[in-house]
C-alpha cells in the first residue's frame, strides 16, 4: 500500500490547481480548440473540396479577403481550408506518436528497472543504441526507408522517441521498488507482476504524463519537419510542414501561403508547451505543499 504522498493526486483537486493558473488554463483552452478543429474542421471549412485535392486555377494567389480569409495558394486552393485540414493530420500524428512511444518506453523501462540483471542489461543496451543517433536524423532515415504515408510517419518518429521514456521509467521504477509499500505488498504475497502493475507503475504515471505533455510539441515539430523535406504524408492530404515547403518558391511575394501554416505550428507548439509546463507544476509534490 502506497503512502498518500506517493499516490497520484485526485482528479478534482488536480484540475482545480491547474485551472488556478491563468496561463496554463489559457493553453488548455487553445489545445481543446485545436482538437475540436481537428475533429470538426472539415465541416467548418469554407471549401472542403480543397482538402481532398480540388483545385481552382482561376483563383490562384488571391490575397487574404472576405472570400478567402487566409488567401489562396498556387493551385487556387483556400489556405484557411488547408490549415484546418492540416490540423487533423498534425494532431493525429503527434498524439499517436506520443501514445505509442510512452507505451513502448514504459514497458521496456518497467521490465528493465524492476527485474534487473539480464533483462536490464539487454533492454538498456538496446535503448542506449537507439539514443546514440539523434532522434530527428533517425526519424528521417526510417521515414525515408518506409516511404510516405501517415502510418509510416508515426512509426518512424515513434522509433526515435520511445528510448527517452524507457530511461525515465527505468529510473523511477528502480527508485520505487525498494520503498516500504512495495515490500509490504511482497510480504502479503503479491506476485512480482502484480506488484509492478498494481503498486509501482501507478506511482510512475505522473512522471510519464508530464513527459508526454511536454513532448507532444516536439512530435508536432518533427511531423512538420518531415513534411517540409517531402517524406511526410502523401499528397494531396494537407499538412502544415508540406504547406510551408510548397510556399518557399513564392516568398515573399505571396507571403500568406507560408505565414498562416507557420502561425498554426507556432500557436500549437506554444500551447502544448505551456500545457505541459502547467501539468508539470501541478503534479510537482513540492508545489502542493
Amino acid at each position: 500500500m502506497s503512502v498518500a504522498e506517493d499516490a497520484p493526486p485526485r482528479s478534482d483537486s488536480f484540475l482545480r490547481r491547474y485551472m488556478s493558473n491563468r496561463v496554463p488554463a489559457l493553453a488548455l483552452a487553445v489545445v481543446v480548440a485545436l482538437f475540436a478543429l481537428a475533429a470538426f474542421g472539415e465541416f467548418l471549412t469554407p471549401y472542403p473540396d480543397h482538402i481532398r485535392g480540388a483545385v481552382n486555377m482561376d483563383d490562384r494567389f488571391m490575397s487574404p479577403s472576405a472570400k478567402h480569409p487566409f488567401g489562396t495558394n498556387e493551385l487556387g486552393q483556400d489556405v484557411l481550408s488547408l490549415v484546418l485540414g492540416g490540423a487533423r493530420i498534425s494532431l493525429i500524428a503527434a498524439v499517436s506518436i506520443i501514445a505509442l512511444s510512452a507505451l513502448i518506453g514504459t514497458v521496456v523501462g518497467a521490465v528493465a528497472g524492476y527485474f534487473g540483471r539480464f533483462a536490464d542489461e539487454v533492454l538498456m543496451r538496446l535503448t542506449d543504441l537507439m539514443l546514440t543517433v539523434p532522434s530527428l536524423i533517425l526519424a528521417m532515415a526510417v521515414a525515408a526507408a518506409l516511404g510516405q504515408g501517415l502510418f509510416n510517419l508515426v512509426v518512424a518518429i515513434t522509433l526515435a522517441t520511445w528510448p527517452g521514456y524507457a530511461r525515465l521509467v527505468r529510473g523511477e521504477v528502480q527508485a520505487l521498488k525498494g520503498e516500504l509499500f512495495v515490500q509490504a505488498a511482497r510480504t502479503m504475497g503479491a506476485g512480482r507482476l502484480r506488484v509492478l502493475f498494481r503498486h509501482v507503475l501507478p506511482n510512475v504515471a505522473p512522471a510519464v504524463i508530464v513527459k508526454m505533455s511536454l513532448e507532444i510539441s516536439f512530435a508536432m515539430i518533427t511531423v512538420a519537419s518531415l513534411g517540409f523535406i517531402g517524406i511526410g504524408v502523401l499528397p494531396p492530404t494537407p499538412e502544415w510542414g508540406s504547406m510551408l515547403s510548397n510556399a518557399r518558391s513564392y516568398m515573399p511575394t505571396y507571403w500568406w501561403i507560408a505565414v498562416f501554416p507557420g502561425l498554426a505550428i507556432l500557436v500549437s507548439v506554444f500551447a502544448f508547451n505551456l500545457l505541459g509546463e502547467g501539468i508539470r507544476e501541478t503534479l510537482d509534490p513540492r508545489g502542493q505543499r
